[in-house]
């Protein structure tokens, strides 16, 4: 039954109380204008447009291309159903962690500061840095796997190389965050159209949709090793920093408090999560697919020019997934077009990585250093592992630790997904807003399925991670 008019009168005036005087990403926060909540749909859905395109692009990064490619080179269409599982999992948290933003005014790591005691910020802040740093990781493992590729330089020089990345970050900022992403976007959109021409217009690439849809709707783990790399999806889908970033980034809105503009900021915040991350799952879904057809049952794909590629169940997928592209645009051309959008996924999570670096670290302990040096202190913490990994067990091992990152992710997420939604299932912390039947249901089942896979794959993970490093 809904409340009273002074009722909610009384937990909109609460609700305006509780917003922060020490704000997350100063910078970019309230700066946005947005029309009157009665304005046509058009012109409300141009204004709140953007938070989860930014969001999304961190669900389209190598992280995910190589959890993609291992998943379809290794058990075919066995592990669809959990990229589309994840997938909706994700729409859930994200629109969820938009509500919490739009309704409290404060981004997830500052209600954890606020309201859970003051012993948890620091082994949360922690918990957090380490998944932005195992995020990152497989950033550093993309734009290096594209720099080896384009030019041809060592490994384990051009994972030391991205380190360089931080004066590319300086650079294309200047430039505004609207344009960087439509530059990715649309790098993003020419590799889901080449994509979509191979599975539905090339012969030679055609996949059994009866095989595909049957492997999207009957969840099994019937083969070893699939649970590990399930997890690995999962992670690299529903990523913890992207909750706490997306309540920070709604904020980039100049809000109003009254109930009109708070039901038109969560109706387009919803709108926007629901489009974005469809769209990368469809291109998560596209990758598995495709290497599943050109990679899964086979030991060697011949190119252009009677070369022969061979393959095995050790190989990095991430290495030779350009041979995805092949058959619709030859090898050379779709080793080029792999490469820019592979680095510009890198480049472009990196920016999300470090916006979410600066909330987790101003949300929870109140401490505001530079962007750039925030950068520069997280790509040196990921490229550490990477160098002595790579140094010691050679190039095969970067699919590995791209998985590896992946699964770090996933271990981590319950620490974010929980607090979430404790707080926005609270009618004292949301008011009328708090999430109805729908959301309560999805999320607490999305986080308690997230949770069980933790646990039930935790053996096979710790087992997974000393081969990774030890290479044993």
């Amino acid at each position: 039954m809904d409340e009273p008019l002074a009722d909610r009168k009384q937990h909109a005036m609460e609700l305006e109380d509780t917003t922060p005087v020490h704000v997350s990403l100063e910078g970019i926060h309230g700066t946005v204008e947005v029309p009157h909540h009665q304005a046509g749909f058009w012109q409300q859905w141009r204004a709140f447009i953007g938070p989860a395109i930014l969001v999304s692009v961190g669900y389209m990064d190598p992280g995910n291309w190589g959890t993609d490619l291992a998943a379809g080179a290794q058990f075919k269409y066995g592990l669809l159903w959990v990229v589309g599982l994840a997938s909706l999992m994700a729409i859930f948290m994200q629109v969820i962690s938009a509500r919490l933003g739009v309704v409290t005014g404060k981004d997830l790591a500052q209600c954890c500061r606020d309201w859970y005691p003051g012993w948890t910020r620091w082994p949360n802040w922690l918990l957090c840095e380490l998944a932005i740093g195992a995020c990152d990781l497989a950033e550093v493992l993309g734009s290096a796997v594209a720099l080896n590729l384009m030019f041809h330089i060592p490994l384990f020089w051009a994972v030391i190389i991205t380190g360089l990345d931080v004066l590319l970050l300086l650079t294309l900022q200047r430039f505004g965050m609207r344009t960087i992403e439509a530059v990715v976007v649309l790098l993003i959109a020419t590799i889901a159209v080449c994509y979509w021409l191979e599975i539905f217009v090339l012969p030679q690439t055609h996949p059994n949709f009866l095989e595909m849809g049957k492997g999207l709707i009957t969840p099994n783990f019937r083969h070893a090793g699939m649970i590990y790399v399930a997890i690995g999806i999962i992670g690299a889908t529903v990523m913890p920093h992207n909750l706490y970033l997306h309540s920070a980034l709604v904020q980039s809105r100049k809000l109003q408090k009254d109930e009109g503009s708070i039901r038109s900021a969560i109706r387009f915040n919803t709108i926007d999560s629901g489009t974005a991350l469809t769209v990368a799952f469809l291109v998560n879904a596209a990758i598995l697919v495709l290497a599943a057809t050109v990679f899964y049952g086979k030991r060697s794909v011949s190119v252009a020019g009677g070369g022969v590629v061979s393959f095995g169940a050790n190989s990095d997928w991430i290495r030779i997934a350009y041979l995805t592209l092949a058959p619709l645009l030859g090898t050379t051309l779709a080793s080029t077009l792999f490469v820019i959008a592979l680095l510009a996924s890198g480049q472009s999570s990196t920016i999300t990585g470090t916006l979410a670096g600066q909330v987790v670290m101003e949300g929870f302990m109140h401490w505001r250093i530079q962007p750039w040096l925030r950068r520069l202190i997280t790509r040196a913490l990921a490229i550490i592992p990477a160098v002595l990994v790579i140094g010691v067990r050679g190039d095969a091992s970067v699919n590995d630790l791209l998985t590896l990152s992946q699964v770090v992710l996933a271990l981590q997420l319950p620490f974010a997904m929980f607090p979430l939604l404790h707080f926005t299932s609270s009618r004292e912390k949301m008011g009328i807003w708090k999430n109805g039947w729908f959301l309560m249901t999805t999320g607490w089942g999305s986080a308690a399925l997230i949770a069980a896979l933790d646990i039930w794959g935790l053996p096979d993970s710790v087992r997974s991670a000393w081969h990774v490093i030890m290479g044993d």
